[in-house]
């Protein structure tokens, strides 16, 4: 099996990854991003980053992404597509497997493989997704203009794909299972603010039991947690946004998760192990944001770089 050897090895090509592959490119370490499916992660999904600074009119997920890859190609970061299904770490250098024939041996491994949508589990889910059910409003919001949907959630995600949404859908139901929003108050407000028009309706204490449909949705089955009335919601599609689960999988008894499954790490994203670091929403923390994840890139990349110093001079 060909072995490749780097400085840094990055797992992970979201704004974490992405902005740890710029500082370490400009450290001058020979560094590789990898990402099993395309930069810029769930920013990706995002029609327009209103929070991220420098950009008062807002970005799309998409190019901002896209600019964080040229600049971090400038300073000479390798990318490459594939998955990594283990690690092996060692005092002498971190092995990483491929899903292919290869083998990666690092000095330093930078963990920002992210994390994923959270299902549900309610029955039908699983059966009708891509036929109505949907974690991702900027895929798939045009395909429900003109027609009723629901949207489950109630933090900065399903807040801010509601008001996307709008622009498409001729009515909305946000489902959320407490009596008050988790999302920031300036979300909440504009939310608030459709909910005048009638354009969104909101159900407050209620559950999603089940999403109903044969070939594709047809309505939800409702219950107040409160109450514990149900109720059937007749609609033509739903938008699931109940937090997300970190991509972690892969390192399963290698290195410490919290009751999650997030990677706990120091201030300097440093985790257990020395040489290996974690950033971005793969890791345990209090915000998962773009910024936030930017922030943890560039202190996992300084880190590796002063650990990578140190160790070279034992």
């Amino acid at each position: 099996m060909p072995v490749s050897n780097y400085d840094i090895v990055i797992v992970g090509a979201g704004p974490a990854g992405l902005t740890a592959g710029i500082y370490a490119g400009r450290a001058r370490l020979k560094t590789l991003l990898l990402e099993k499916l395309i930069h810029g992660g769930q920013v990706m999904t995002t029609d327009l980053v209103e929070n991220y600074p420098g950009f008062p009119e807002g970005i799309s997920g998409f190019e901002l992404s896209d600019r964080m890859r040229k600049q971090a190609e400038r300073f000479g970061l390798e990318f490459r597509n594939g998955e990594v299904l283990g690690l092996e770490p060692g005092a002498e250098g971190h092995r990483l497997h491929l899903d292919w024939e290869e083998e990666l041996r690092a000095g330093a491994v930078i963990i920002a493989s992210g994390a994923r949508y959270r299902k549900l589990g309610v029955p039908g889910e699983t059966a009708l997704t891509g036929r109505g059910v949907s974690y991702c409003a900027t895929c798939d919001g045009a395909l429900y203009r003109g027609k009723t949907i629901a949207v489950v959630g109630g933090g900065d995600t399903a807040l801010t794909d509601t008001l996307f949404l709008c622009r498409f859908a001729e009515k909305i139901h946000l489902i959320h299972r407490r009596d008050a929003m988790r999302g920031e108050k300036f979300l909440q407000e504009q939310v608030f603010a459709q909910e005048k028009t009638g354009k969104v309706e909101i159900h407050w204490d209620t559950v999603v039991e089940e999403v109903q449909g044969k070939q594709a949705v047809e309505a939800l089955k409702l219950k107040n947690v409160k109450t514990g009335e149900a109720s059937s919601l007749p609609l033509a599609g739903v938008f699931i946004f109940v937090g997300i689960t970190p991509n972690t999988g892969w390192l399963q008894g290698r290195l410490p998760l919290d009751e999650w499954g997030f990677i706990i790490t120091h201030t300097d994203m440093s985790t257990s192990i020395p040489g290996i670091y974690a950033a971005g929403d793969v890791r345990s923390k209090l915000l998962r944001q773009i910024a936030t994840a930017v922030g943890d890139g560039a202190t996992a990349a300084f880190a590796a770089e002063a650990y990578l110093t140190e160790h070279r001079r034992k």
